[in-house]
């Protein structure tokens, strides 16, 4: 993760955090599959959210379902 822009580290966050925001309103919606269920995204999320304080970047916490 040390090898990737303030930018790239970012944006890798925030496209987890909004396929969560996805699945939340897929859930709403009745549907039961859910990208956010997988725990080596939950892993991969907390390596990114560690990097990222790391570095002390702000950033918008993942509210897993």
């Amino acid at each position: 993760m040390s090898d990737l822009s303030d930018e790239s580290l970012k944006g890798f966050y925030e496209s987890i955090r909004k396929e969560v925001e996805a699945d939340r309103e897929s859930m709403q919606r009745g549907h039961k599959h859910f990208f956010a269920n997988s725990d080596d995204i939950k892993k991969y999320a907390a390596s990114l959210s560690a990097e990222m304080d790391r570095r002390r970047l702000s950033y918008t916490r993942i509210a897993w379902l």
